[in-house]
């Protein structure tokens, strides 16, 4: 069933926004599965759609639960990142342990995270978007626009009838509706560059010219390192604040790499992941800046280095 368990990741994770609680969702959707009396899983005719269904209601009961928990939450909580492994150990030459000769490495099992398609539904953008619905409309939408899951099926995780499925996910359609298709990844990538280049410069001029006027950033540190609490809001502004960062943090790396399939940076000191930065690009500008600076939510980039 290891199949069957990298596809309810993918959901889990979509529907969560983090690959640890996407991983929690599905060991306790199976852990259920093997609990159930052998004679009952026999009588199941399809154990894929069943464990879909309770990973599906599993992550709407944590969807409800995290309302309150992000309340309580140090500053702004964005999703969690995702790296592209490939991408790392193509750029260490493929010596990294977990390599292309050694799958998940002599002593580390395999991560959760690696087994995520990385594509424009995992998209930083997307996945903000989606944290704006409501459970029951993000569940819908996941399930039927993404994995394209009959309204029938979802209707056994809702609770709801197939007719009242449609309708939440197409108010959840009208919401992502707001949110612009994507640039072309070679288009980002460039911008990024610059931005990269402009950063390591201090050149605030340089970072304002690349950055659209009207640009927000959200920051999270999650109480446990320092970040801005608030969205900090307009090019010139965050372009201030990124020098000052800088001249804060001497000896800073600065790496291009993708986060969440797209292009993006990962600042590192000695060796360690202080933060990861996705990127929303339009017309050539940097829109939106998501910074990710709790340590809890790196563990998959510190296993990077």
């Amino acid at each position: 069933m290891d199949g069957e368990r990298r596809q309810l990741l993918n959901v889990a994770y979509r529907l969560l926004g983090s690959a640890t609680e996407a991983e929690d969702a599905v060991q306790d959707a199976y852990a259920r599965w093997y609990g159930l009396p052998s004679h009952r899983r026999q009588e199941i005719e399809s154990p894929g759609a069943w464990l879909t269904t309770v990973t599906g209601r599993i992550c709407l009961d944590l969807l409800r639960s995290a309302r309150a928990r992000r309340e309580a939450y140090v500053g702004v909580w964005l999703p969690e990142p995702l790296p592209d492994r490939t991408e790392w150990e193509h750029a260490a030459g493929g010596i990294h342990a977990g390599g292309p000769a050694d799958p998940v490495g002599p002593t580390r099992p395999a991560d959760p995270a690696d087994q995520i398609v990385l594509d424009e539904s995992v998209g930083m953008a997307f996945l903000v978007v989606l944290e704006a619905m409501t459970p029951a409309e993000r569940v819908a939408f996941v399930l039927h626009d993404v994995f394209r899951y009959p309204f029938a099926e979802i209707a056994d995780v809702l609770g709801r009838s197939p007719g009242a499925c449609k309708q939440l996910a197409a108010s959840a359609r009208r919401r992502a509706g707001a949110a612009r298709p994507p640039e072309p990844t070679a288009d980002r990538a460039e911008v990024v560059r610059h931005v990269k280049q402009a950063w390591e410069s201090k050149d605030i001029a340089a970072l304002v010219g690349l950055l659209d006027p009207a640009a927000v950033m959200t920051a999270d540190g999650g109480g446990a390192v320092g970040a801005v609490p608030h969205p900090v809001e307009g090019g010139a502004r965050i372009a201030r604040y990124m020098v000052a960062i800088a001249d804060r943090a001497p000896g800073l790396e600065l790496l291009e790499r993708s986060v969440n399939g797209a292009p993006g940076l990962v600042a590192r000191r000695d060796g360690v992941v202080m933060t990861v930065a996705a990127f929303d690009v339009a017309d050539g500008h940097v829109t939106r800046v998501w910074a990710i600076r709790n340590p809890e939510k790196l563990h998959p980039w510190a296993r990077m280095c």
